[in-house]
């Protein structure tokens, strides 16, 4: 049986481009340049790369970009979406756990929880991070974005339920006080019409967490901040109404 994030994206690339939560590319782009002082020079690895348009966007500007993906699906429509915005993006089909890059980039993204944190276990989702801080050059930067664990611990289970409005239904969640994993059943239409119903089964992380898991990875500085669709800023200050962090990380 797959695993559910890889049933989850099984034809469901050109819906996937329709939700709210990918709307904020360009924005979120800009912040991108802003990290790495618009330097064209930086290659730039986005990891969970998913339809590509982070990718495709940063290579529209002019950087190199390699895009990995587990899902071929979202990877054949990242390449039909390149080759309309007439840029060169290497797309390769790699899980986030076992990438075989080591100090080739300056730059790793991992943004709208691509990869990270929806491995069943913490030991996979550490992984990942791992793999993140091999590619990375010395002085390379991670940015990623996870769901911010305050966000439940300082709301109601109910009020949690009901704020998940990221445009697929969501129902029979169980929210894990003592593993922060949020299980609930989601219920989609792909883009072949088909209606379908997955378990997922999603990772919240307090931010004492990711500043030890990047730490203990040997990040030098690790930033965090509240997540704003396509306004990321070092000035949103991280708070409980925060439903993602922003996270920033360099390497020594």
């Amino acid at each position: 049986m797959k695993p559910w994030y890889e049933t989850l994206f099984e034809n469901y690339a050109k819906t996937y481009d329709r939700e709210s939560f990918t709307q904020g590319t360009v924005g979120e782009a800009d912040f991108i340049e802003i990290e790495i002082g618009s330097d064209k020079t930086k290659q730039i690895l986005d990891i969970a790369c998913g339809t590509g348009r982070h990718a495709i966007e940063l290579a529209r500007r002019g950087y190199t970009v390699t895009g990995v993906d587990l899902s071929e699906a979202q990877l054949a429509r990242a390449r039909e979406k390149a080759a309309a915005a007439g840029v060169g993006v290497r797309w390769m089909r790699r899980d986030a756990r076992n990438l075989e890059f080591t100090g080739e980039f300056d730059l790793a993204l991992m943004l709208c929880e691509g990869a990270f944190p929806l491995m069943e276990t913490d030991e996979e989702n550490f992984r990942i991070l791992a793999n993140a801080e091999k590619v990375l050059r010395p002085g390379g930067k991670l940015i990623m974005t996870t769901l911010n664990a305050l966000f439940p611990l300082f709301h109601s289970a109910k009020d949690f339920i009901h704020s998940k409005g990221n445009g697929m239904k969501n129902e029979n969640h169980g929210f894990d006080w003592m593993t922060f994993r949020d299980r609930s059943a989601v219920k989609i239409t792909d883009d072949l019409g088909n209606v379908k119903t997955i378990e997922c089964n999603e990772r919240y992380h307090t931010p004492p967490e990711i500043t030890w898991y990047l730490k203990s990875l040997h990040f030098r500085t690790v930033d965090i901040f509240g997540c704003a669709l396509g306004a990321f800023s070092r000035n949103n200050r991280l708070t409980t109404g925060d439903y993602e962090m922003l996270v920033i990380a360099e390497k020594p």
